[in-house]
């Protein structure tokens, strides 16, 4: 038996075995993303690119969860474990079935380019959707979890997570292939390389993919800094850039001269599979001395340890069983309908919820995205096989009248071509002037929040100009709450919104995936609490917030500002209320009792912050620990959580970790430990000195 078929042999002496049985040329091919077939070796052709964000994107059918960054607002590790397995199970499922039909297409292999555990530092950024929000302690976490899930725990992997973009990247879009990131030795330490790094040394993630930006001067898919931390935390997966970032070296980060300079610059220094076409240059920058056998032998032994890991050359895994019935089946889409539930977030109620529907005849649903299916999808998302949009969910739900206007277009000044601008303003009026109450759903989409690329955005390449409403939904929103009628306002977006209007309630849906709209539907007619938390900071405008090109941490997020918050990070409301009590902190281990006072079954997030006192910790505290619970109303339990030892310590400027503080304020509640969060929940959080 050759090998690389050898089972009782280490995944890295099976992919020596086979790669060396190829020749260079052949190893060569190996480093692109469309792999081809090697027939005398039986190694079929591979695509290594494919996405599984929410849900498995780009690849047909599949089960659609809430966008990344509304799964990031249930605050639960072992949810975002689940969601992960799910997918994994899907992918597996339906590579199995493509690969039996001979499909090696695009998006159909088992390298899923997720999670991204980028830190959502300026809300303008529009692929802020797909990360886990502003908080390294929460992105960590999380991706942890789900990347664990995505590989599963058995004897191959189910499928290849990668964490990505390695590592410092987060806006502006417009322009990411020329932009130079700095960031200072604090900030990397601090807030940019630990969810990276603890993707790699606890959730073993198999892939780790590099940033469009140059980091610090360096390219990020050719950082000798960045491959340096990689080596450091012990990474023996495989490195992949962003795609075509690697033909930025030469056209836009000038790094290079040529195509081959490139190809070679970035495979000295770690990079082992080119998302893009640069690496067809390969052999010219061989032959022109650029590099060498040993450095493309390197790379294709590491793509091929990962095709062994996940059980492509064994005749038979545990996974290939998998069977295609498991796609979108009704365990997993039920799951995804309670992800929707959780993930929203109820930021304001003055009494209006929930609705009770003996006391309403007409419900009127208005706005853009009241009837949209991209208002639930996201970015990086599959198909679904059914959706409920925000209006179908309210129809389906409420036994009277629902009366319906679409009243503005997202972004454009009219709905219809030929139209007059604000051509359905009147329509919006004509509904609420006939509506007992109002639920309007507005908010934008992937159209115009996004990746440069993807979108069809005009406004700053999927990046946001400001936090307001598109100018054609301000003017909707306005006539609609001149007619004086209770309004409900569903905001559809990936990032921090100010709807600038007095409602009587608001509720943040992100983009809540196949089922929103019963998950809305359930809120709202109180069949469930809602139970979200931000996971961003929403501010007030960004007039006030640093540079969009500013690195630093300094003016941004919960732990480095306090002003122009509208609403604060780890803040959502419930139809109850939760009291915590009793405060402990022993042995590394922090404990709180959690009570349900109020009147309403629900879900909370307990949330723990630290405080150290020194000049080289946050000015303000960090999360530290968190843990969402069920109470019915009057029920008490008992929370613990452990606390790590990076929660006591401080990053110097130099970027070296110690635990400096002379002492430590721990704080335990449901949301931080702010005055205006205080203000909005009517209940502070507890502290204690250890």
């Amino acid at each position: 038996m050759e090998k690389y078929k050898d089972k009782s042999l280490s995944a890295q002496e099976r992919a020596e075995d086979l790669t060396n049985r190829l020749t260079l040329e052949e190893q060569a091919s190996q480093l692109k993303y469309d792999a081809p077939a090697v027939d005398r070796l039986d190694i079929p052709a591979y695509n290594w690119w494919s996405e599984g964000l929410h849900g498995v994107a780009r690849a047909g059918t599949a089960t659609m969860f809430p966008q990344a960054i509304g799964l990031a607002a249930m605050f639960d590790e072992e949810a975002m474990n689940k969601v992960g397995s799910i997918i994994g199970d899907e992918a597996r499922a339906k590579y199995n079935e493509y690969s039996a039909h001979g499909d090696h297409d695009i998006y159909k292999g088992l390298c899923l380019w997720s999670p991204n555990v980028n830190i959502f530092r300026d809300p303008r950024w529009g692929r802020g959707q797909e990360t886990y929000g502003e908080d390294p302690y929460l992105t960590t976490r999380l991706g942890v979890a789900f990347a664990k899930g995505l590989q599963g725990e058995g004897k191959v992997l189910k499928t290849a997570a990668c964490a990505k973009h390695l590592a410092v990247h987060s806006g502006p879009e417009a322009i990411r292939h020329e932009f130079d990131a700095v960031a200072s030795p604090k900030d990397m330490e601090e807030t940019y390389l630990p969810a990276f790094e603890a993707l790699v040394k606890e959730a073993k993630v198999e892939g780790v993919m590099g940033a469009y930006n140059r980091v610090n001067g360096e390219p990020a898919c050719a950082s000798k800094f960045l491959m340096g931390k990689l080596d450091e935390w012990g990474f023996d997966g495989y490195f992949v850039s962003d795609c075509w970032a690697i033909r930025d070296f030469h056209t836009n980060h000038m790094v290079t001269k040529t195509a081959p300079e490139s190809a070679a610059m970035a495979l000295k220094l770690g990079c082992d599979l080119n998302c893009g076409n640069t690496y067809l240059h390969l052999l010219h920058a061989y032959n022109e001395g650029l590099i060498n056998d040993e450095d493309i032998k390197k790379a294709c032994i590491h793509l091929m340890r990962t095709r062994v890991r996940l059980g492509m050359f064994d005749d038979e895994t545990e996974f290939d069983k998998l069977d295609y019935s498991i796609v979108a089946n009704e365990e997993n889409k039920a799951y995804a309908r309670k992800c929707s539930e959780r993930s929203m977030v109820m930021l304001k109620n003055n009494g209006i919820l929930p609705l009770d529907p003996s006391k309403i005849k007409t419900i009127g649903v208005i706005g853009p995205n009241a009837d949209s299916r991209p208002a639930l999808e996201g970015n990086y998302n599959g198909r679904a096989d059914r959706y409920i949009t925000f209006l179908e969910g309210i129809q389906d739900a409420f036994d009277g009248r629902v009366l319906y206007s679409e009243g503005s277009h997202l972004y454009k000044d009219r709905c219809m071509q030929l139209g007059l601008a604000d051509d359905r303003i009147a329509e919006a009026e004509i509904v609420a002037e006939h509506s007992d109450v109002v639920v309007l759903c507005v908010g934008l989409d992937a159209t115009i929040e996004g990746e440069e690329g993807d979108t069809g955005n005009e406004f700053s390449s999927g990046d946001k100009k400001d936090l307001r409403l598109p100018e054609a939904q301000r003017k909707m929103v306005e006539a609609v709450m001149s007619k004086g009628k209770p309004v409900i306002i569903v905001t559809a977006a990936g990032s921090a919104i100010n709807v600038e209007a007095d409602c009587d309630a608001l509720i943040h849906a992100w983009y809540p995936g196949q089922f929103g709209g019963t998950a809305l539907a359930d809120i709202l007619f109180g069949k469930i609490s809602p139970s979200g938390k931000l996971p961003v900071t929403f501010y007030v405008d960004t007039t006030k917030l640093p540079e969009f090109t500013d690195y630093s941490m300094k003016g941004r997020t919960y732990r480095y500002t306090q002003d122009n918050i509208l609403y604060p990070f780890g803040f959502g409301l419930t139809y109850s209320k939760t009291e915590v009590s009793d405060l402990r902190f022993e042995n590394g281990k922090a404990a709180v009792k959690v009570t349900n006072t109020g009147d309403f079954d629900t879900e909370d997030v307990v949330q723990f912050y630290i405080k150290g006192e020194g000049d080289k910790y946050v000015p303000f505290y960090s999360l530290c620990g968190f843990r969402r619970v069920f109470l019915k109303k009057g029920e008490s339990t008992e929370v613990e959580v452990t606390l790590s030892d990076s929660a006591f310590e401080a990053v110097d400027e130099n970027g070296k970790r110690s635990r400096s503080a002379k002492g430590f304020t721990l704080y335990a509640g449901t949301s931080q430990p702010d005055p205006l969060s205080e203000k909005l929940t009517g209940t502070g959080c507890l502290s204690i000195n250890i």
